[in-house]
């Protein structure tokens, strides 16, 4: 468990989220401005429900190294960010620089095939054809009615991890695709499990695993929502291919963790079981400043917001 909690620590995805509360400092923006910063996607008032609004930018290795499945995630992220919240998507605009169309081609319909794939229409954006190399980014607007939130996770909650493991490691990233093969229909439908969650009272707080794996994703959650969480590493969902330290810092193609009251664990894993998707309970969220793996035995913190912050979240007060 020492060594594993090394490995997490140390790992890029988690030191890169660090990089959030530096900008968010400079741009003077914190968890208490009017729209709170922390979230996957900002969450707009408007009229009975909330705009979400969301981008995303890729790093420049990944992109040179498998531009199709980049231009690809590009559309799916944003959409992953959306319905983290409960929302669904509305439409997206990509921002493509190149040295040429022919380096952009293969970007571009990475980026046509998911918006294809997930019914999600790209309407605008900007290009540049002469830049010395290839970079992407992609902004998204969504909707929805009644959110799930990072702020909103409370002591005695569970966490359970929703993730789906039809797929394959896209090597030689630690990004695990269970899209790209999948029929589109099924896909659109999976991403209706999250607005329907929060519709339903559900869940109050959720976050999609992002570059920061399961863990990274969980201490985000943790500083937004001011609580504690320890994850048992034997109750993660996991392909039986994947080493646990890898799979802990993976990147899925559908990944949520869910802060969910006890009573309504069941129901919530339930509705991703019955799409095949797998879902667990994998720990407890309490009052406290440390985010922890154990394994029945050994616990091991991985971040301690007593000594340091992570994105940049001030803590908070929590109620029970």
């Amino acid at each position: 468990m020492r060594a594993l909690g090394e490995t997490l620590r140390n790992a890029r995805g988690l030191a890169a989220k660090a990089d959030i509360g530096t900008v968010a400092e400079q741009l003077g923006l914190s968890p208490a401005s009017s729209i709170p910063v922390g979230d996957d996607c900002a969450a707009i008032p408007d009229g009975d429900g909330y705009l979400l609004f969301a981008i995303e930018g890729f790093i420049n290795e990944f992109v040179a190294a498998d531009p199709w499945f980049a231009g690809w995630c590009g559309v799916m992220v944003n959409i992953s960010d959306v319905a983290a919240m409960g929302g669904r998507p509305i439409a997206v605009v990509d921002a493509v620089w190149a040295d040429g169309g022919e380096q952009a081609a293969p970007l571009l319909a990475g980026l046509r095939a998911a918006a294809e794939a997930f019914a999600v229409p790209i309407v605008g954006g900007h290009a540049n054809m002469r830049a010395d190399r290839s970079q992407l980014s992609v902004a998204i607007l969504g909707r929805a009615s009644r959110l799930l939130t990072s702020f909103d996770a409370h002591p005695g909650d569970r966490l359970v991890a929703a993730i789906d493991l039809r797929g394959r490691y896209r090597e030689p990233f630690a990004n695990w695709d269970a899209a790209t093969d999948a029929p589109a229909a099924r896909l659109r439908s999976d991403l209706e499990l999250l607005p329907r969650i929060a519709e339903a009272g559900l869940c109050r707080a959720a976050k999609d695993i992002s570059q920061g794996g399961i863990v990274g994703t969980a201490a985000m959650l943790a500083e937004c929502s001011g609580v504690g969480i320890k994850i048992d590493v034997r109750a993660v969902p996991k392909p039986h291919s994947a080493p646990i330290d890898r799979w802990l810092m993976t990147f899925p193609s559908f990944g949520y963790l869910l802060a969910v009251a006890p009573g309504d664990v069941g129901a919530v894993t339930r509705r991703f079981s019955e799409r095949d998707i797998a879902a667990a309970d994998i720990g407890g969220v309490f009052e406290g400043a440390e985010v922890a793996i154990a394994d029945g035995e050994t616990v091991e913190v991985i971040w301690d917001f007593e000594r340091a912050s992570l994105i940049g979240a001030p803590r908070r007060e929590t109620v029970a």
